[in-house]
């Protein structure tokens, strides 16, 4: 059976969710997951307001209260925050492209860097250094990441989101 995944690789809820989605494939690995990137906020190259990232932050306290992760909020101090997805979003696509059945890998590893690691992975550099993590050639990986193609391919994940009338992430 194959489940289709709509998310966003900095949307906290689907780093919270992404334990109970390990644990139920694990329990069911006949299962295949298609990852839809439904891109939370747009390109933007303006660092967050204070008010925006008070909003955000508090957003990571409240998903620690209700479920098993943990977030590194020293993000808020060390980083200029973008409230901007769909680089993470495109690295994904772009990961796929690469390597079949790498999306997976590609969440985790933005994720990691995100909450765990307190990087910004609006930065194009973070994610490079998410895609070699995950065994990608970098110089492979920027071109591929940059190309018109993969900007298409964000649209028609954005337009399947709008089909299936998703309206927050995680939707499965």
């Amino acid at each position: 059976m194959k489940l289709i995944y709509v998310m966003d690789p900095m949307c906290a809820w689907c780093y919270a969710f992404s334990l109970e989605l390990e644990e139920f494939l694990q329990k069911h690995p006949s299962f295949e997951v298609e990852y839809i990137m439904g891109g939370l906020a747009p390109d933007n190259d303006t660092p967050m307001d204070e008010s925006m990232k008070k909003t955000i932050s508090s957003y990571w306290h409240d998903i620690e209260k209700k479920t098993k992760v943990t977030f590194n909020h020293d993000y808020w101090k060390e980083n200029s925050p973008y409230r901007s997805t769909y680089p993470a979003c495109r690295a994904v696509i772009a990961a796929e492209t690469l390597q079949a059945k790498s999306s997976a890998k590609m969440v985790k590893a933005i994720q990691s860097a995100y909450y765990k690691e307190s990087k910004n992975p609006s930065i194009k550099d973070i994610l490079v250094q998410c895609a070699i993590s995950i065994g990608l050639d970098e110089t492979k990986f920027l071109q591929t990441f940059e190309s018109k193609k993969i900007e298409e391919k964000l649209q028609e994940h954005l337009s399947i989101t709008h089909q299936l009338q998703v309206r927050g992430f995680p939707a499965l």
